[in-house]
């Protein structure tokens, strides 16, 4: 008798101090039964580190595409993965992304990812002032037309003492809809 294999997400977190809003939608996520493996950038790490991630995932945290012994980690994940999140997505790699520079871990992966055959979704996270951005907005209409989902984000208090929007969704809005897409229940 076989098992169904778990639905596979590949989380990515970028630098933002609502980093530690990922972390509680990946706890979340891990315990409804999905299957998390985490790339993070250099700024993520600056606000969550590597042992929490893996403590909530059991799973090695990507970070460095030149890292000995993972030279086709990049490869190895878009193929792996059934969907892909970036949440927070930073001003700063939506417009990375929207132009197809892979000079680091995840752009590689975005231009490795199959976005004719699974999802990759955003969830932007930054300053009202960055987010209404002109060129922040082309990139996220740019990547929406390549079939990337933009997420919403939340309107509120801002980390930097502002309001408006720009908030990182809710960890439970995230795992609402990552268990919705991959047709998981919530544990």
């Amino acid at each position: 008798m076989t098992t169904a294999r778990k639905p596979r997400l590949l989380f990515f977190l970028t630098g933002s101090i609502s980093c530690y809003k990922a972390c509680f939608a990946i706890s979340r996520l891990v315990q409804a039964g999905i299957e998390v493996r985490t790339v993070a950038t250099p700024a993520a790490l600056q606000f969550v580190g590597k042992a929490t991630l893996e403590g909530l995932t059991g799973q090695p945290v990507a970070s460095d595409m030149w890292e000995p012994g993972r030279a086709m980690e990049h490869i190895n994940l878009a193929r792996w993965a059934d969907l892909a999140l970036v949440a927070p997505a930073t001003a700063n790699t939506l417009n990375r992304l929207a132009n197809g520079l892979a000079d680091d871990l995840v752009g590689s992966l975005f231009l490795a990812w199959e976005l004719q055959k699974k999802p990759w979704w955003v969830a932007p996270a930054m300053n009202v002032a960055m987010f209404e951005h002109p060129l922040t907005q082309a990139s996220l209409t740019k990547l929406s037309g390549l079939g990337v989902r933009v997420l919403p984000t939340g309107s509120g208090p801002l980390a930097c003492g502002e309001e408006g929007a720009g908030r990182l969704l809710e960890p439970d809005q995230l795992v609402m809809q990552v268990l919705a897409e991959l047709g998981q229940k919530i544990a």
